[in-house]
């Protein structure tokens, strides 16, 4: 096979593992009485961010071939998550806190390393084969986005009725699609294994002599020291502040827009059924976003294309809080379509910024340190702080009217946060639009 067919293929596999669950996972959650911990759920996964890829990375220096620990990665996270579904699957609705958490966290914790392992992986093989990584990774990467919306819509459009396994795309009566229970983690178990396996089929990248990182220089704290420059500590701070929001509607969106089954005006559309299918298209405008990024920046530079991410995700959020899956529903719509510019526009951007103003010797671990600023610090303090805004407006009530109007309070609330970080950035963070400095770093 072709390497950049089996790298592609390793992406897509990489992504559907996670897609498989991440915006489900909280349906699924409040089905079983766990929705005031849907949060904590979340937050783990950049706790175990901060840490885990870096370990990994020492791992893969010093030791194991990078292609084979994403397959052991793998097949330790797929056993914890079948145990995960496993769990779900004996407990039925009475299913324990500590024991499902437990598990969850184990598993995620050897998953979230694979997603550097992956790119690590990728680029030993592309260089190995003398292609050009930067023309030769973006569309292996794309198609892991693509493995992403398939797992997603798999789960939406799969289940059973009547005991019986199999689609429906109509939405019938009777029928439990598997992004409503325990079924998700059976999937993402599933491919991770299949990942674990084909990692088997990829070429070996050799453990590299010379000089191995420390754990220090794996964390990044030497790029630590860029907290002294202004400009740089400003840029860090923000990105912790947008970083809150990354996570919040893959934990809560499915679970608020399926709560609209249980209202009779809007128990029969399509929407309220195919939560999961619907939150797909936030991952279809992400893919295509990314392809706007260079002409956005050459026209309007770095900081302006920040804050049309905040902006999009005042939109994200607000657009939440007043659509619904019937007459509403192009609000719904419109709010996925802008997910595209509100994650791709600011990772991106701010990627690039970070490259271009730090030096060589520090540049990795600047990045890492922007990384962990974002789905490390911010996304695990935004599920802390989303969990305590929806506990306090929506599970603390039991009539399903002042719930829904409680999920409308707490998205304008998000939206609101959102706001209030965009006008900040705008007035604090400086940083002057320079044509050329934007057309090198595309280049580079």
């Amino acid at each position: 096979m072709n390497v950049k067919l089996k790298l592609t293929f390793m992406s897509f596999l990489e992504f559907a593992v996670w897609g498989a669950y991440l915006t489900s996972m909280g349906n699924y959650l409040g089905a079983v009485g766990l929705g005031p911990k849907i949060g904590s759920f979340y937050a783990m996964q950049g706790i175990v961010s901060i840490f885990m890829p870096a370990i990994m990375g020492i791992v893969a220096d010093r030791w194991i071939p990078v292609q084979r620990l994403l397959g052991i990665n793998h097949l330790l996270a797929a056993v914890f998550m079948f145990a995960t579904g496993y769990y779900g699957y004996i407990s039925g609705s009475s299913v324990d806190f500590t024991t499902i958490f437990t598990l969850y966290t184990i598993s995620v914790a050897f998953f979230m390393p694979t997603i550097a392992l992956s790119n690590s992986t990728a680029y030993s093989i592309l260089k190995q084969n003398q292609l050009d990584v930067i023309k030769a990774f973006p569309p292996i990467r794309t198609f892991g986005t693509v493995g992403f919306i398939f797992a997603m819509l798999f789960v939406n459009f799969f289940g059973y009725t009547d005991g019986v396994l199999g689609f429906n795309f109509s939405s019938s009566i009777g029928f439990i699609s598997f992004q409503q229970d325990y079924h998700q983690f059976y999937v993402s178990g599933f491919l991770g294994v299949v990942l674990f396996l084909y990692s088997f089929v990829l070429p070996n990248c050799p453990v590299k002599s010379g000089t191995k990182k420390t754990l220090a220089e794996a964390f990044g704290l030497k790029a630590f020291a860029l907290f002294k420059q202004k400009k740089m500590a400003v840029f860090f701070i923000f990105s912790m502040l947008l970083g809150v929001s990354l996570q919040i509607t893959n934990g809560y969106a499915n679970p608020f827009i399926t709560t609209f089954k249980n209202i009779p005006e809007y128990a029969n559309t399509w929407g309220a059924s195919n939560a999961n299918a619907l939150i797909s298209l936030s991952q279809i405008s992400e893919t295509l976003c990314i392809l706007l990024i260079p002409f956005f920046l050459k026209r309007f530079g770095i900081k302006v294309v920040m804050l049309m991410s905040m902006v999009a995700w005042v939109l994200r959020f607000g657009l939440f809080g007043v659509g619904d899956p019937g007459s509403g529903v192009w609000m719904f719509i419109l709010s996925m379509i802008v997910y595209g510019i509100a994650f791709d526009f600011f990772n991106v951007s701010g990627s690039l910024f970070v490259d271009n103003e730090t030096t060589e010797d520090i540049r990795s671990s600047a990045q890492g340190v922007f990384m962990m600023m974002t789905n490390g610090f911010g996304a695990t303090l935004g599920m802390f702080i989303a969990q305590a805004v929806v506990n306090h407006y929506v599970y603390s009530q039991e009539d399903l009217t002042l719930q829904l109007e409680g999920w409308r309070h707490s998205w304008i609330i998000f939206s609101l946060y959102s706001l209030v970080v965009t006008v900040l950035f705008a007035i604090v963070f400086k940083y002057k639009h320079k044509p050329e400095d934007v057309e090198k770093m595309i280049q580079d």
